[in-house]
């Protein structure tokens, strides 16, 4: 039992868990966040035998303290149709394959900068025209203040 004022017993208290966040992974908030159990659970899926994963095994593997935290991700899956639920604890991988990634991403990005390249020249001579057409309206109303009818 401890007095008011003595310092916390060692196995105690608030400042075990502050104390050691780069020893016990538990503590290390970035590690436990959503984002990286989602990354993980969706890299698992991915290298899962023929895309399906039964969560129960995904659940051991991750050391998910919440299952919750699972099925929040699954529902997210699902519902953007990256998942499709075989069964209650099934779950099949409908995206791409990592390696597909990288090429499908690559061919990707390659076409949308060219499309910025195009896109941006039009918007040169469009602004040009703009300014021209701006000029000849400068043009005509001068002409017109100078030549009253």
């Amino acid at each position: 039992m401890e007095t008011q004022g003595s310092p916390p017993s060692p196995d105690h208290g608030p400042d075990v868990e502050t104390a050691t966040p780069e020893i016990n992974p538990k503590y290390n908030r970035r590690l436990r966040s959503l984002h990286m159990l989602a990354t993980k659970f969706v890299r698992l899926l991915q290298e899962a035998k023929g895309g399906e994963l039964d969560l129960r095994h995904a659940i051991k593997i991750l050391a998910v303290g919440q299952k919750r935290r699972i099925y929040d991700i699954t529902n997210v899956l699902e519902g953007v149709g990256l998942i499709v639920k075989i069964s209650r604890s099934i779950v099949k991988w409908k995206g791409t394959i990592t390696g597909e990634n990288e090429e499908l991403f690559g061919n990707r990005l390659f076409k949308l900068k060219s499309e910025l390249e195009d896109l941006e020249i039009m918007e040169s001579m469009l602004d040009q025209q703009k300014h021209w057409v701006e000029q000849s309206a400068r043009n005509t109303r001068e002409d017109c203040s100078e030549y009253p009818v």
